[in-house]
């Protein structure tokens, strides 16, 4: 994590707002608990609502990237983002997607690692260079369109600049791990 505590404190249920109390029993309760990252956005209500319009689209089945490379992407993103909080959580959706322990340690190593196809590569390929530069190489556009689809191309753009996102705000609001959640040491430290 890269704070230790909260720069933005998350917003507990016994203190929510009716808007507040609203926005956070709809969709954002998974196992019964209100997860870290709504209870501090729940902060700045108007931005939440916008935010979650966009964000649900990107984890969403009309998102045409399937859900395992979705969560490829994703997992890079937040990996290379150095955002243990989106890492953990991420960690667990795209093991629901078909990612296996395999998978999630090769996704640290990058799209070099033995053992991706020539899709996954070109996948990891783009997200690394819109991470570093905010744009995906012609070489690269290439490869991708070997594999993927116009839409499935811009979706991937738009899943990286969505995590992208996200992984700011959690590592600049200090958004800390939910409870029972443990840091990937590979995190630590950042």
């Amino acid at each position: 994590m890269r704070t230790r505590t909260p720069r933005i404190q998350p917003v507990e249920e016994k203190d929510w707002t009716a808007e507040q109390a609203e926005q956070l029993q709809t969709r954002t309760i998974r196992g019964g608990r209100v997860k870290n990252i709504f209870k501090t956005l729940i902060r700045h209500p108007e931005a939440r609502r916008a935010f979650m319009v966009w964000g649900s689209y990107i984890l969403s089945a009309a998102n045409t990237l399937p859900p395992r490379l979705r969560e490829i992407v994703i997992l890079r993103t937040g990996f290379l983002c150095r955002s243990g909080y989106e890492w953990t959580q991420h960690v667990q959706i795209g093991r629901r997607a078909g990612l296996d322990d395999e998978d999630i340690a090769r996704i640290k190593a990058g799209p070099e690692a033995a053992g991706w196809s020539e899709a996954e590569a070109a996948l990891l390929r783009a997200t690394d260079e819109l991470h570093r530069d905010q744009f995906v190489t012609d070489v690269t556009w290439r490869a991708l369109r070997g594999h993927f689809d116009e839409k499935q191309c811009m979706d991937l753009v738009f899943t990286a600049g969505e995590y992208t996102q996200v992984s700011m705000f959690l590592n600049s609001f200090g958004v800390q791990l939910d409870e029972g959640q443990v840091l990937d040491p590979d995190l630590k430290g950042f």
